[in-house]
């Protein structure tokens, strides 16, 4: 008497679906990987003017801020 399981048969799938989950890992990474250096090159306004303001009021003389700007 041999007893088949349903485990044994989802066991067949186990590489497909490490391969799946692998690659949403991967796709969630890269989109945030992507956008932080989308961000670096192009700042948001308000971010890149507070950054401004607080680098003018810094102790110790006074700091110069690169920013890009369109």
């Amino acid at each position: 008497m041999n007893r088949k399981t349903t485990l044994a048969a989802i066991g067949g799938y186990q590489p497909f679906l490490f391969c799946i989950g692998m690659y949403f890992v991967a796709l969630f990474f890269s989109i945030f990987i992507c956008s932080a250096i989308f961000y670096a090159f192009y700042p948001k306004k308000s971010i890149a003017k507070d950054a401004q303001k607080t680098a003018a009021s810094a102790p110790g003389g006074s700091r110069m801020l690169l920013t890009v700007t369109k």
